[in-house]
């Protein structure tokens, strides 16, 4: 087959004229176009084999560039040993241990090497707070007697006991007879729990009961009577109406014997009775001062006035002042409680009741100041008499 030189279109091998264009077609233009031929032919073999062998090449290519780069690891790996530290010595190592132990590493979670998984530090157990905590034992005052022997010779043998405390729990053994001999002395017996008592008794053993002994014994209403007869005096008495401060009483004791006071009497309910604490804001005043205690305040009042003596309330209702009323002769002074004063049945068993003028702001005096001022008053009186 031939192609035409002049338009290309393909003619047979004997015409001489292209069919088309009319081109003569020559011999040496018929081998330069089958030459030409050939070659595009050829040309478009090698792009179609190119095409096919691309993936190849590339795949040629990574595991060269993989060969080409296994001397680099290696010679990396090398590189990585040699910048590694050299290993630490048993002394380093154990320093290290011990600051983790004592650091903050302690409470770290920790990995488990065999099962490869974080193991959370163990949670504190909590502690029970309804559990009951025995108290610790501690120093407990003189006054107080503990174990069922002590306060039973105690009372047996006739000391001044203010009161006893028992345990709800405390039953048997020497119990009836200390009960009985409770009773027989008119002593106040209360009953409390186990806790309160174990507080009280400061964690010592003992055995469901103590009581509160006087560092003095009291002595009857009598005897501070008599007392005032050998001396040869009007009896002067001073009344404490439900006093509770152990200070202010101890400081009534202390000026009660400097005015020379014969005796004091204070109720054995809702009273503060003599302790430690009194005898040590007395000054000693109570080693020479006779204290008597009493049942009901109105009665002991009513007994006193059919013996001669007159009943002195002081009270900032008074109806005259302090050093105008008549304390000369045989006198009870009656003095109130920090807060409430004397109290309204006993200022209605008095015979008269005194002031002291206020000009401050302050509508009262501390219970022991008052009992001073008016203590000191009779003594004035019947000093000039």
């Amino acid at each position: 087959m031939k192609f035409c030189k002049n338009c290309g279109t393909a003619v047979d091998k004997n015409d001489k004229i292209c069919v088309v264009c009319g081109a003569k077609i020559d011999e040496e233009s018929e081998k330069n176009i089958n030459e030409s031929v050939i070659a595009d032919s050829a040309e478009k073999q090698n792009v179609i084999s190119s095409e096919t062998e691309e993936p190849q090449m590339q795949v040629n290519d990574i595991e060269v560039n993989k060969s080409e780069n296994k001397p680099q690891a290696q010679s990396e790996g090398i590189s990585k040993a040699e910048n590694k530290v050299q290993p630490m010595s048993k002394k380093t190592q154990q320093a290290e241990q011990r600051s983790k132990k004592n650091g903050s590493e302690k409470n770290k979670p920790k990995k488990d090497k065999k099962n490869k998984f974080v193991v959370s530090p163990r949670p504190k157990k909590k502690i029970n707070d309804t559990k009951q905590i025995k108290p610790k034992k501690v120093e407990i005052s003189e006054d107080i007697l503990l174990g069922r022997n002590a306060v039973r010779e105690a009372l047996k043998s006739g000391r001044s006991i203010n009161r006893i405390l028992i345990a709800d729990s405390a039953h048997g053994g020497s119990m009836p007879e200390i009960m009985t001999l409770a009773r027989e002395r008119r002593i106040i017996v209360q009953n409390v729990n186990t806790e309160k008592l174990d507080q009280i008794c400061g964690g010592q053993r003992h055995q469901g009961i103590a009581a509160y002994a006087a560092p003095v014994d009291y002595v009857e209403l009598d005897d501070i009577l008599n007392l005032a007869k050998e001396r040869n005096e009007d009896p002067f008495i001073i009344l404490l109406d439900e006093l509770e401060d152990p200070h202010n009483l101890g400081a009534i004791l202390r000026t009660a014997d400097a005015v020379g006071a014969h005796g004091i009497l204070i109720p054995k309910h809702r009273s503060c009775p003599l302790s430690s604490i009194v005898a040590k804001t007395s000054a000693g005043a109570l080693e020479y001062v006779p204290v008597a205690r009493i049942g009901n305040v109105v009665q002991t009042l009513e007994e006193l006035k059919q013996k001669g003596l007159w009943v002195a309330g002081a009270d900032m209702d008074g109806t005259e002042n302090y050093y105008d009323a008549n304390m000369t002769g045989p006198l009870v002074l009656v003095i109130g409680s920090e807060g409430r004063g004397v109290s309204r049945l006993t200022k209605n068993g008095c015979d008269f009741i005194v002031k002291i003028p206020m000009r401050g702001k302050v509508n009262s005096l501390n219970a022991s100041n008052a009992a001073a001022i008016l203590a000191y008053e009779v003594l004035k009186q019947r000093t000039l008499k």
